[in-house]
């Protein structure tokens, strides 16, 4: 299988210490199986941050899912309550229960797999939270209107499976 990063580098070895805290799947290096999504990130964070976009191509064995030895929670590519709590959890810097299954903050799974939400999500978390939308509304305002998924690996075992095969300028 082959997935892609966008970044505004190009990526010669990953370094889980330099990947930021509070995303939706917590604290990991993330990828994507839709070429253009990559794309589409590398522009945006070049903005950010400068640089060039850079898309990197990893490539990962296809039966990686079926391995005993790595903890790995995917929640398909269907927005699901289950999703919306993880990613809510995980992107709420005061959130502290890192034993609970709905989050990741601890680096309790290797790899998360999984819908990308939305990035206007924290005026719907206080809309939650202070209860003027529904769980229903806020899943739905949580998800991107086009296909995205995401795949995030957070510990050197994880990393370890992924082989850099390339990159596009």
């Amino acid at each position: 299988m082959i997935l892609y990063h966008g970044s505004n580098t190009s990526i010669k070895f990953v370094n889980l210490s330099v990947c930021r805290p509070f995303k939706d799947f917590g604290k990991g290096f993330y990828l994507t199986e839709i070429k253009e999504q990559a794309e589409k990130m590398s522009v945006r964070v070049s903005r950010i941050y400068g640089g060039v976009p850079v898309v990197n191509i990893y490539e990962i064995d296809d039966d990686f899912l079926k391995r005993k030895d790595l903890k790995i929670k995917d929640f398909g590519c269907v927005p699901s309550e289950s999703w919306a709590r993880f990613v809510m959890n995980n992107r709420d810097p005061s959130y502290t229960d890192y034993s609970d299954i709905e989050c990741n903050i601890d680096n309790k799974y290797d790899i998360v797999i999984g819908p990308v939400a939305d990035d206007n999500m924290a005026l719907l978390f206080r809309q939650y939270q202070g209860e003027l939308i529904s769980f229903e509304n806020l899943v739905s305002g949580m998800t991107f209107r086009e296909m995205t998924n995401q795949y995030s690996f957070h510990t050197d075992k994880a990393i370890s499976l992924l082989k850099k095969v390339g990159e596009q300028i």
